[in-house]
């Protein structure tokens, strides 16, 4: 049987740790997708966004998440909104793993009926976050690539 794995994300901006789960994904599927949100918390465009993962990693195969749903949390409900977000995107596409390495990620395993591979969950491995690079973007510039530090200081 075929491995295709995936994993979600804004990539606001694309970082090691990021880096690191695709990498892995690649590493260990037969194929994997990378779906990237649309999202307001920054101003580089999703096609930008998107650029940076076909350059680091054109064996990857893209997804656009356009118009994802606003509501985000953990509850039962803003889990089947996610999930059922999800199954629409991917619905041509027999996934099997679902690589991240967040909190939400054992309920969309679940409802996919797939594989949950958590990677670096506790960020022992890369300590940074979009959020942490978009408050102060110079101080943890080490964590992106210079592509995508360029592209943060021109937006």
């Amino acid at each position: 049987m075929m491995k295709v794995g995936f994993t979600i994300g804004k990539f606001a901006p694309l970082h090691k740790g990021h880096q690191y789960l695709i990498e892995k994904g690649l590493s260990e599927m037969d194929k994997f997708y990378v779906v990237i949100y649309e999202t307001d918390v920054t101003k580089i465009p999703i096609e930008t966004r998107a650029n940076w993962i076909k350059k680091m990693y054109p064996e990857a195969e893209l997804i656009y998440a356009k118009n994802p749903p606003s509501q985000y949390g953990l509850d039962e409900e803003s889990v089947k909104i996610q999930t059922d977000y999800l199954k629409e995107i991917l619905k041509e596409i027999t996934v099997t793993h679902f690589y991240n390495s967040e909190p939400y990620g054992k309920f969309v395993a679940r409802d996919l009926k797939i594989k949950e591979v958590q990677v670096d969950r506790k960020r022992e491995k890369y300590p940074i976050s979009g959020t942490a690079i978009r408050k102060k973007m110079d101080e943890n510039e080490g964590y992106v690539e210079k592509m995508v530090y360029n592209d943060l200081k021109n937006a």
